[in-house]
């Protein structure tokens, strides 16, 4: 098994996390689907970020950065229309415990240079968009 292999293993476990999430997004209350919403995208960052390692292509690093800053503004419109942003602790949790977990032995096996800081810069999007968007503290509503 190369290092390759080893790399698209991991983004399986995330991939493979998006079964329940999609089943939620598609049967769920609205409150379920933007949590699943948030949710899906969070995952599809990190299952990115390890494919690039992957598979060798820098360029998913750069899908991986648009998803990080799409996807928590879809999820705030989204709330914005139901007028509701609900508590999400699975949200919160997988990004405060699953990016920096992803992220960090990228950065350890990219080394000191551009590609760490971009792949630094994505975690810190992925952790702030998925903290701020799950509804934490507050009574779980949008203010205009």
């Amino acid at each position: 098994m190369s290092t390759s292999d080893g790399w698209l293993a991991a983004a399986l476990v995330p991939l493979l996390a998006l079964v329940p999430v999609l089943w939620r997004i598609a049967y769920g209350s609205p409150k379920d689907r933007l949590i699943g919403q948030n949710l899906t995208s969070l995952l599809a960052g990190l299952v990115l970020l390890l494919a690039a390692r992957g598979f060798h292509r820098t360029s998913y690093n750069d899908v991986a950065l648009v998803v990080s800053v799409l996807g928590p503004t879809g999820t705030l419109i989204y709330a914005r229309f139901l007028d509701v942003l609900p508590d999400s602790r699975l949200v919160r949790w997988t990004a405060l415990a699953g990016v920096p977990a992803t992220v960090l032995p990228l950065c350890v096996a990219t080394g000191p240079g551009r590609a760490m800081v971009k792949l630094l810069l994505i975690g810190a999007l992925l952790i702030a968009g998925s903290v701020v968007t799950s509804g934490r503290g507050g009574k779980g509503g949008v203010t205009a």
